[in-house]
């Protein structure tokens, strides 16, 4: 028999070396913003549109260039915004002592087989939440629109024909910008932050405003049903939680009391909301998820019988994703146990390397189906992943709990508490890259591309990032350090979730967890819920429950500009529809907004080498903290007046400019 795709096989370009090299250039760059921006501000943002963009705008110079080419670099490129996710919680292991540094072979090991198992447990839903779903996949139908506007504009001399070039000028422009504005705040001629504490009555409370774009840029990217979900979770934390609770607390400062407060007992409410917010998703899921994993296989079934199937159609072979994922556990078992070679679980090494292949197989293939149809419903960037990662280093203690610690004892508590965290690392960068997996799978069934080269190319993708990820968080650690770790500098990096989960492991295993913060969270986000599908079936604007608990748990300075950018994103938007080319104006608007968040990223992680150098001596400068510094503390007065007005400024000119470029003068 013909087969119906040999002369599409021939004549196709797709899968080029330039390609995924390209991709793999992209995702460098956007590896680094988001990790920066993970461990500032406790989000990541999704690099697939951007990507494109970038993509189009350079091989729009090779004449055999394609639609399906430049959804490959943004399929390469997309794993950025995923793999990069493993911050959450591999920073941990330094918070808790367990190590100094991210040692290189080790950490990559953790984010490359923790990928690959993620593309290949998300290949046999593709099917089923993908091609036969009404899913509406936000992000990879955008990126969709944007690679058929470019490849449209090859052919047509409409006003089309700019946009790829407008949206290099949009990211280009606010790459700029954002990273303008952080070199001033590193001259200390800008303040970073506002912050105000005060006593109502006997209580404290505070509240805080970041001066940076990235923030400003990832609200715009949230939208605003989530932004206003944080926005409430904000003012839950500071206007009600922080004052009552600080009643009951020993005299001291406002600022020392609201802090102490909202640390050690508001943000525990806030993780036991996530927790509950990521139970209720995993509920809801559960029915979903089986009935898309029944029918891949059923469709698997079918193509075993002779079935032909259109080259759009085409998956990597089942038996290849099974030899593929057995293929990673040794590997795995080797990574485990180098990691409790020469400490107190080494004499348990077969039932801990046994115990935990197979929870990361189980727990992984739960939380890859999960993550996917959650990336299908809500979008990568807003799918909620933290919270898996709470119900995963949760999952992790127990069984050590229960398995491993009546053989070492307490003394064994924190090599228990730095492998509950370790296992944990590689389920979550199985979850991340599953949640962006079927995003890209999505965009590829609307523009016709072959799935099984989609999932090839998020494999180099996983690759390039695993690579890039542990020396800029080494370099990370040793300029800025973490909270809570040893040592963490002048203006340690938060890293929020890696935090609360490091925190929860050591507890879990250690004893001490306050489950009455945790308890009355979960009932808290129970109410939550509650609020939230009663809105829904009403039609009203949703208000996601764990957008509130991170509203709650993030610090107050995050939450509120990641607030006003999610509703100076709707204001940019609403205006746009009121004139012509609105669409283009919106996505010109995303690309913006993503352009925000690389610059300031990349300008920090640049001074993140600037303070190391200097702690270690290569540069002299007088302050080690600030080695760009060009004014002290006594500029502080005028700092912040002045940052917040070019602040403003920034913000309604860069809005103003992107409306323009999206709105070109007729000819």
């Amino acid at each position: 028999m013909t087969d119906p795709n040999a002369d599409a096989r021939k004549t196709r370009v797709e899968l080029t070396v330039r390609s995924v090299l390209l991709g793999a250039a992209i995702t460098v760059v956007f590896t680094a913003a988001n990790v920066y921006l993970g461990l500032q501000a406790g989000l990541t943002f999704a690099s697939s549109i951007p990507a494109a963009v970038i993509s189009m705008a350079i091989l729009r110079g090779f004449k055999t260039s394609t639609i399906y080419e430049n959804n490959i670099v943004q399929t390469v490129a997309s794993a950025a915004g995923t793999l990069s996710s493993v911050i959450f919680v591999l920073p941990g292991l330094i918070m808790i002592g367990w190590w100094t540094g991210f040692p290189f072979w080790q950490s990559f090991s953790v984010c490359a087989i923790g990928g690959v198992l993620g593309v290949m447990y998300s290949i046999p839903l593709r099917r089923a939440l993908v091609t036969q779903s009404d899913l509406p996949y936000p992000e990879g139908v955008a990126a969709a629109e944007v690679l058929k506007v470019g490849v449209g504009s090859r052919e047509t001399a409409s006003e089309a024909a700019a946009e790829g070039k407008a949206g290099l000028v949009a990211v280009v422009g606010g790459t700029l910008a954002s990273g303008l504005f952080a070199a001033l705040v590193a001259t200390r001629l800008f303040a970073g932050e506002v912050t105000k504490y005060i006593w109502l009555g006997p209580s404290a409370t505070g509240m805080g405003f970041n001066l940076q774009f990235a923030l400003l840029g990832a609200g715009h990217l949230v939208g605003l049903s989530v932004g206003l979900a944080m926005g409430f979770g904000l003012l839950l934390a500071w206007g009600a939680l922080v004052p009552v609770l600080s009643l009951f607390h020993a005299d001291g400062t406002a600022s020392a009391v609201a802090l102490d407060v909202w640390k050690h007992q508001v943000r525990f409410i806030g993780a036991g909301a996530i927790a509950s917010g990521a139970l209720w998703t995993l509920a809801k899921l559960a029915l979903p998820v089986w009935g898309g994993l029944t029918s891949a296989l059923a469709a698997a079934e079918r193509r075993k019988g002779g079935e032909r199937l259109d080259i759009t159609e085409q998956d990597i072979p089942i038996a290849w994703v099974g030899a593929v994922s057995l293929a990673c556990l040794l590997p795995l078992g080797v990574l485990i146990w180098s990691f409790i070679a020469g400490g107190p679980l080494a004499p348990y090494a077969a039932p801990i390397i046994l115990g935990g292949l197979v929870f990361t197989v189980t727990v992984g293939f739960l939380v890859a189906a999960v993550c996917g149809y959650m990336a299908g419903l809500i979008g990568s960037s807003n799918s909620p992943v933290s919270g898996l990662g709470i119900l995963g280093v949760v999952a992790a203690a127990g069984l050590l709990l229960f398995g491993i610690k009546p053989l070492v004892g307490q003394a064994g508590v924190p090599a228990l508490t730095a492998l509950a965290l370790f296992l944990t690392s590689v389920v979550f960068t199985v979850a991340t890259i599953s949640n962006d997996n079927l995003q890209d799978l999505k965009t590829g069934q609307l523009v016709g591309a072959t799935p099984w080269r989609q999932q090839l190319a998020l494999v180099f993708g996983v690759i390039a990032g695993s690579i890039v990820i542990p020396p800029i968080l080494d370099l990370l650690n040793s300029a800025y350090g973490f909270t809570g770790a040893a040592n963490a500098g002048l203006h340690p990096l938060s890293a929020p979730q890696a935090v609360l989960i490091s925190t929860l492991a050591k507890q879990l295993l250690g004893g001490g967890a306050d489950w009455r913060l945790l308890g009355g969270g979960m009932a808290l986000g129970a109410g939550l819920i509650l609020i939230d599908e009663t809105l829904g079936r009403l039609g009203k604007l949703r208000l996601p429950p764990l957008g509130v608990a991170m509203g709650i748990y993030l610090p107050a300075g995050t939450i509120s500009t990641v607030v006003v950018g999610a509703v100076a994103g709707y204001a940019f938007d609403k205006a746009a529809e009121k004139g012509p080319h609105a669409e283009r104006v919106k996505r010109l608007g995303v690309i913006m907004a993503s352009g925000l968040i690389v610059g300031e990223s990349l300008f920090s992680v640049a001074l993140a080498a600037a303070i190391s150098a200097a702690k270690t001596g290569l540069i002299k400068v007088q302050d080690t903290d600030f080695p760009l510094g060009l004014v002290g503390d006594s500029f502080d007065g005028i700092a912040w007046p002045l940052a917040g007005l070019c602040f403003i400024a920034g913000t309604v000119g860069l809005y103003q400019w992107t409306r323009t470029l999206g709105s070109p003068k007729p000819r």
